[in-house]
C-alpha cells in the first residue's frame, strides 16, 4: 500500500472538520510549496545533482531549516540510490513521506499533559506580538466546550493594554481572570492566581506573562521567577510550558525558541497564524532542529481556529493535491 493511501486512511478516521480546517489552513504553504515542487519535477525529469540542489533552495526557502534540509537531502540521495530512483516524478512521493516522518516522530509528545485529578497549570511564554493573549483566550474556550473550569492569570503586567486584553477575553468566553494593577509584580498575580483556583477547585489555570521587559535577561529572570512561585504552591507545576510563537516571522520563530527554551524548560510550542504565510515548513524545522513538539497551530482568525498539532493532518493538508492525484492514478 502506497504511503498516500495509508494517509488517506487514517485521515479518514478523523473528523472532516478538522481536515478542511488543515487544507484550507496551509493554502498559502501549499500553493507554494507544492506549486514549485510540481515545476521542480517537471524541469528536472530525471534524479542528478542538479535536482537535489534545487530541491534544497526550495525547502529552505519554505523555511524547513538549513540543518533539517541538509538532513533530509543525505535520506533522499539514499533512497533514490537504495530503490534505483532514476525519474523525479517517482521521488515526489517520497519527499512527502520523509517529511512526514520528521513530523510523527514521538507523536504522543503532542498532547497536552492534562491531569487527570487536581490542577492542571499552564504557563504561557513568548514575545510580544506573536498572539499570547489571544492563543489563551482560543485555550480558555476550548477548554470551556471539554467542560473544564478554567481561571486566567494576568501575568503580563508591564505591557500597556495587556491585562484589559485578556479581561475582553476573559468575558468573550466566560472565564474569570485574576489581576492585579498594571506595573505590579507578576509573581505576586501567579501567587493570588494559584490560590484562587486552588479554592475554586478550577481544572486549568491559564497563565499569561510578559513578552518583553528592559532587556532579554530581566525577562528569563521574570520567567523563572514566576515558574518557582508556581512550583512551590503546586508540586509539580507548570505541566505545560507553552510557547507562542508567530509563524509568519521564520527564522526568527527559531531564535525566539532557542532562547525561551534555556530559560524555562519549554513544553510544547503553539505556531500561530499558520494560515497567514507560504513558509508553514517552520514545523518541520521546530520539530526536527530543537526536538520541541508543536502542540498546536493557528489556522484562522475564529476562535475554533486553533487546533491541536496533529502530524497527518497537518502532512495531508500540505499535500492534499499530491495526494488527491496519486489516489486517482491509483484507481
Amino acid at each position: 500500500m502506497s504511503f498516500f493511501k495509508k494517509l488517506k486512511e487514517k485521515i479518514t478516521l478523523q473528523t472532516e472538520t478538522v481536515t478542511e480546517k488543515f487544507k484550507e489552513g496551509l493554502t498559502k504553504t501549499r500553493d507554494s510549496f507544492v506549486g514549485k515542487m510540481n515545476d521542480l519535477v517537471k524541469n528536472y525529469r530525471s534524479v542528478d545533482e542538479d535536482f537535489f540542489e534545487e530541491l534544497e533552495e526550495l525547502l529552505i526557502s519554505a523555511d524547513v531549516g538549513v540543518t533539517t534540509v541538509m538532513d533530509l537531502i543525505d535520506e533522499l540521495k539514499d533512497v533514490a540510490r537504495t530503490r534505483n530512483i532514476k525519474d523525479s516524478e517517482q521521488l515526489q512521493p517520497v519527499i512527502s513521506e520523509k517529511l512526514a516522518e520528521l513530523l510523527q516522530k514521538d507523536e504522543a509528545d503532542s498532547k497536552l499533559n492534562i491531569q487527570e485529578s487536581g490542577m492542571t497549570v499552564i504557563l504561557m511564554v513568548g514575545v510580544n506580538g506573536v498572539g499570547k493573549t489571544t492563543t489563551i483566550g482560543k485555550l480558555a474556550n476550548k477548554f470551556k466546550q471539554e467542560g473544564k473550569s478554567v481561571l486566567l492569570a494576568a501575568g503580563d503586567t508591564f505591557r500597556a493594554g495587556a491585562i484589559e486584553q485578556l479581561e475582553v477575553w476573559g468575558q468573550r468566553v466566560g472565564v474569570d481572570v485574576i489581576k492585579q494593577q498594571s506595573g505590579s509584580d507578576p509573581a505576586a498575580v501567579m501567587f493570588d492566581a494559584v490560590q484562587a483556583a486552588k479554592s475554586r477547585g478550577v481544572d486549568v489555570l491559564l497563565c499569561d506573562t510578559a513578552g518583553r521587559l528592559q532587556n532579554k535577561v530581566n525577562l528569563m529572570n521574570e520567567l523563572e521567577k514566576v515558574k518557582r512561585v508556581i512550583e512551590r504552591e503546586v508540586p509539580g507545576a507548570p505541566h505545560e510550558v507553552l510557547l507562542v510563537l508567530d509563524a509568519t516571522t521564520g527564522q526568527n520563530a527559531m531564535s525566539q525558541a532557542k532562547t525561551f527554551g534555556k530559560a524555562t524548560d519549554v513544553t510544547g510550542i503553539v505556531l500561530t497564524k499558520l494560515d497567514g504565510t507560504a513558509k508553514g515548513g517552520i514545523v518541520l524545522a521546530i520539530r526536527h532542529e530543537l526536538d520541541i513538539p508543536v502542540k498546536f497551530v493557528g489556522l484562522g482568525e475564529k476562535v475554533d481556529d486553533l487546533q491541536e498539532f496533529d502530524a497527518q493532518q497537518f502532512v495531508y493538508g500540505l499535500f492534499s493535491e499530491v495526494l488527491e492525484k496519486a489516489e486517482s492514478e491509483e484507481m
